[in-house]
């Protein structure tokens, strides 16, 4: 019998399948697998959320530290963010008579700034102090010193000041930035709120010209972030603090305000001068 030459013989293997034993075998892997990533992707979510908002908010400090620093005026897109502006004033008299000197409660009050009617603070805003109409005043505010003396040896009062800003995070998701209108968007933006404190740094020794000068022109500035900002003020346990040593001149302007009796007061640094210290 002759073959076909146009056609050829091919043999048929037969191939194994997978027992029953290789395929539990394989199911249990899969199921550990999924069990694995099911438990961890929580934790890898927070991971990576807790580190979203740490970014903005190291980002946004040293944006804030070099405005201060620097004493800078003109940053109104500022206006888009600072939602409102809280200090908390209390005055004490000082006693520098006794050893060492002591301080006594005189009053206390709260100043609130506000560009909206805004409620992060409790203040609406016809009770505001002064209006956040640009960022010169924004600035300005933040720029106060954490302790204020004033007065001679007889009749001295120490004034405190915790200033604290509510900000919209400058650095966050493009849907949340300015002009975005829609209130759930605005409601759910990243916000926290940061209290500025600005101390003199201290010499070993004030009997010298070198540490009056030192006293008189070297200030530490701290920056208490919180976040989330809840409503009315409160904030979650995010928490970071920034410092650094800034050097210069502190100079106070008043900026006139039409709904307000007396100009207001605002403070700046200027780095490339230096007060001679008495």
């Amino acid at each position: 019998m002759k073959l076909n030459q146009h056609y050829s013989i091919q043999l048929v293997r037969r191939h194994a399948a997978f027992t029953l034993v290789e395929v539990a075998i394989a199911l249990a892997v899969i199921g550990f697998a999924l069990v694995a990533i099911i438990g961890v992707l929580p934790t890898g979510l927070e991971v990576q959320k807790n580190n979203r908002e740490e970014t903005i908010i190291d980002h946004d400090a040293n944006y804030f530290l070099n405005a201060i620093r620097n004493g800078t005026r003109g940053l109104d897109d500022l206006t888009n963010y600072v939602e409102a502006i809280t200090n908390f004033w209390t005055f004490y008299t000082v006693d520098f008579d006794a050893t060492p000197p002591t301080t006594n409660f005189l009053r206390a009050g709260t100043d609130s700034y506000t560009r909206t009617n805004s409620q992060v603070n409790s203040y609406p805003t016809p009770l505001t102090t002064f209006w956040l109409t640009n960022g010169t005043r924004i600035i300005g505010l933040l720029g106060r010193d954490r302790y204020e003396l004033s007065g001679n040896k007889a009749t001295a009062q120490l004034r405190s000041n915790y200033t604290a800003a509510y900000v919209r995070a400058l650095s966050g998701a493009a849907t949340e930035k300015f002009p975005q209108t829609n209130s759930a968007v605005r409601d759910l933006a990243f916000n926290y709120r940061f209290v500025t404190e600005i101390v003199d740094v201290q010499s070993p020794t004030t009997n010298t010209a070198y540490g009056k000068n030192l006293v008189n022109n070297l200030r530490e500035v701290r920056l208490l972030f919180r976040w989330p900002l809840l409503p009315r003020g409160g904030t979650g346990n995010g928490r970071e603090v920034y410092r650094a040593e800034f050097g210069g001149r502190k100079l106070q302007i008043n900026d006139p305000d039409p709904l307000q009796p007396q100009p207001h007061p605002l403070w700046f640094f200027e780095p490339p001068a230096y007060a001679k210290a008495p």
